[in-house]
């Protein structure tokens, strides 16, 4: 069962919540992928899914609301060696941190974002998340939604992510497989998880799930030359424009450069000595800095 994985923290959801799915696959999936705990952080935003942070026995930061990304951006920055994972809510990661969900994207930085998809703000008492579709009411809503949804998986393919899935979180052998080949991908990736809130969103139920779902078949995800992107782009974006979502791993492309490999091609020493290994102290303290060296070094 991956016991290892798990903290001593007792998980607080509410019982059925779609995260313990999530929780459990995440931990079956860092064992099979033989993840070392102290090669992993998790970065977790605010929310009922913010908590998961507390929960997985590895380094974690609970950080503050819409900032997940940045956090983990900065981290795996100073250290790429290290396997840097976000797990945030819908509202939290496609509301107040869209700016830097897409940001994200365009950089290409070996991260994994998990959005815990409920369409609702579940902590909060379940208002319209940016992913409940327009005109939807569920039972805590005085009103219908009046906003368009946000589509993850679009965005993140607009945004120029290199890693595309979507999961369900009561699935958890399938959703177990997507964090496996997410977590092995080089470049950032989106992990969409339709997560039912049973206690706020009485729309998206297992019936729902099951009626309006299905997994993708016969479909190849990789993306190895810039001549097949725009096809396979069109293809997702008919993927998506369906009656019913698709389950499983739309886009693995490997045409572009990391962020680390970007950094790397204006710093040569940047991969063999990244910020986080590098001693700052001189004689126990810091070293004078030489202004004119370094506007020397950067200058045309």
């Amino acid at each position: 069962m991956a016991m290892e994985f798990s903290s001593d923290v007792w998980p607080d959801w509410c019982p059925g919540c779609g995260n313990f799915g999530i929780f459990t696959a995440l931990k079956q999936a860092l064992k099979e992928a033989g993840v070392e705990k102290e090669k992993l952080i998790l970065v977790s935003g605010i929310g009922c899914s913010g908590k998961i942070a507390h929960f997985v026995n590895v380094s974690g930061v609970h950080t503050l609301h819409g900032r997940a990304i940045p956090f983990a951006t900065g981290i795996k920055a100073s250290n790429p060696t290290l396997h840097v994972m976000v797990h945030g809510g819908d509202g939290d990661l496609l509301g107040i941190g869209m700016g830097h969900f897409v940001a994200l994207g365009r950089r290409n930085a070996e991260i994994l974002v998990v959005v815990h998809n409920n369409g609702v703000y579940g902590l909060t008492k379940g208002q319209a998340s940016p992913t409940l579709a327009l005109g939807t009411k569920t039972k805590s809503q005085a009103f219908p939604n009046i906003n368009q949804a946000v589509n993850p998986i679009l965005l993140g393919m607009a945004a120029g992510y290199t890693f595309l899935a979507r999961g369900y979180a009561y699935n958890i052998e399938h959703l177990k497989r997507l964090f496996v080949e997410g977590l092995s991908h080089r470049g950032s990736g989106i992990l969409e998880i339709i997560q039912p809130c049973v206690t706020w969103n009485n729309i998206v139920t297992m019936d729902w799930v099951a009626q309006n779902t299905y997994y993708l078949k016969d479909w190849d995800p990789l993306l190895k030359d810039l001549v097949q992107a725009n096809e396979k782009k069109k293809r997702i974006m008919d993927l998506e424009n369906g009656e019913k979502k698709a389950l499983g791993v739309f886009l693995k492309d490997l045409t572009k450069k990391t962020h680390a490999e970007m950094v790397a091609s204006i710093n040569r020493a940047y991969l063999e000595h990244p910020p986080a290994e590098q001693n700052f102290l001189a004689n126990g303290e810091m070293p004078k800095l030489d202004i004119n060296r370094v506007l020397q070094k950067y200058s045309l």
